[in-house]
Order: C-alpha cells, then sequence, then structure tokens
C-alpha cells in the first residue's frame, strides 16, 4: 500500500508542469548558464567544479522543501489529505509515500543534472557516498522545514513564502555566489543554514576531494531531526 502511494506521489509530481519546472528546469538552466557565462567569480579551476555540487544542492532544495511544501499545502486546503486519512491507508504510510516520493524524484534530478555537468567537463572527485549521505541528510532536513510550512500555514501563504525562501537560498546559500564573498558574520550565519552546509560540504567532498566533511553533516543532521520533530509535532491534517 505505502509503494503503490510513492508510485501515485512520484506520478503526480513528475506529471506536474510546475513542479519540473522547478526540480529540472531552473537547475538545469543555471547550472548551464553559469558554467558558461562568467557573470560570478567562482575562484581558480573550471567553473563547473564549483557549481555542480551548489546546483545539486538546489535541486534537493527545490524537491524536497519547495515542491513538497506548495503540493502537501494545497492537498491540505482541498481536502485531499483529510480523505486520505481516512482511507486504510495510515497517516505514517502517507508521509513514506510522500518520502519516497521525493527519495526517486531526487535521485532522478541527480542522475539528469551530473550528466549535464559531466558534458560541461565537470571532473568529480571525493567519495561518491560521502556526498550521497550529505544528499540525503539534506533531503531530511528540506522534507521536515517543508512538511512544517505546509502543515501549518495557509496553502497560498505556502506558496508564496516557498518561492521566497527558494529565491533567497539561491543567492544567500552558497548556491552560485560563494559563501566567502560575503562578510565575516553574514558567511557563518549563512554556512549554518542548510542549503549552505549541503553546497559547502558537497564541494568540500566533489570539488576538493576530501572526506566526510562532519560539521556539515552534523549541522544538515541538527535541521532534519528540528524540522522532522517540529512537523511531526505541529502538522494540521485539515
Amino acid at each position: 500500500m505505502i509503494a503503490a502511494q510513492a508510485a501515485l506521489e512520484t506520478r503526480m509530481l513528475l506529471r506536474h508542469g510546475e513542479q519540473l519546472l522547478l526540480t529540472v528546469v531552473i537547475p538545469t538552466l543555471l547550472l548551464v548558464l553559469f558554467s558558461s557565462v562568467d557573470v560570478v567569480d567562482v575562484g581558480e579551476g573550471e567553473r563547473v567544479d564549483f557549481l555542480a555540487p551548489g546546483i545539486l544542492a538546489l535541486a534537493a532544495l527545490s524537491t524536497a522543501f519547495t515542491g513538497q511544501a506548495i503540493a502537501t499545502g494545497y492537498e491540505r486546503r482541498y481536502g485531499v489529505l483529510k480523505r486520505l486519512g481516512a482511507s486504510p491507508l495510515p497517516r505514517w504510510g502517507l508521509m513514506c509515500g510522500k518520502t519516497c516520493a521525493v527519495l526517486v524524484t531526487l535521485a532522478l534530478q541527480t542522475v539528469l543534472l551530473t550528466c549535464v555537468a559531466l558534458a560541461l567537463g565537470w571532473d568529480p572527485r571525493g567519495n561518491p557516498a560521502a556526498a550521497a549521505l550529505l544528499m540525503l541528510l539534506g533531503a531530511a532536513a528540506f522534507s521536515g522545514l517543508g512538511l512544517l510550512m505546509a502543515g501549518t500555514l495557509r496553502a497560498e501563504v505556502t506558496l508564496a513564502a516557498a518561492n521566497l525562501v527558494f529565491v533567497l537560498l539561491l543567492f544567500f546559500g552558497g548556491v552560485i555566489i560563494p559563501l566567502d564573498d560575503f562578510p565575516g558574520a553574514l558567511r557563518d550565519v549563512f554556512g549554518l543554514l542548510p542549503v549552505g552546509a549541503l553546497s559547502d560540504g558537497l564541494r568540500s567532498v566533489l570539488r576538493e576531494g576530501a572526506g566526510m566533511p562532519w560539521g556539515d553533516a552534523a549541522v544538515l543532521a541538527c535541521w532534519a531531526v528540528l524540522g522532522l520533530g517540529a512537523a511531526a509535532r505541529f502538522f494540521r491534517w485539515e
């Protein structure tokens, strides 16, 4: 039953035009544009080597946070969650289905963006397992925050707030602009944001070939625990 719900959630997500724009088109265009045009100083080395890890972090943000928050918020508004809650599918099963759909979509995004980045000349280094663990922690953190927003705010507010957060973190989360370009205090704050920690951690592994960045992983784990815990406590189904 959970597998069927996960498959349904995945199909719905992939068939939604606005979701595809957010999760596939925008990250791909940003990767190609900023890898090809020298509009942001990304330091020494190939531009794509800096941008690809940040765009992967943006992909996790778009799917697990923005897309999930908007979709779940409107499902809650139109009573879809209430009706599903009255079905034989348990509520925890519905959440598992949504989580699986996010992970499947994120895996497809990662494959697509990796292929595009490799075509642009990306030369990833480091341990793929470390990068995968960081992506999972990031997805958990974003998912918890997205469900918290969807389960506590009105759908219209969630739509506006989730898109605003997406745009702000695109520029201030270390995705395309290095965190080192910001003043010291702001750099430290942005580095503690989940997308900042994920971008920095992926860049350490995939660009510099470093081992597991445990500091960034700890930041993501804290956000995941706080976000999922708050969502479980305050999420309203109706």
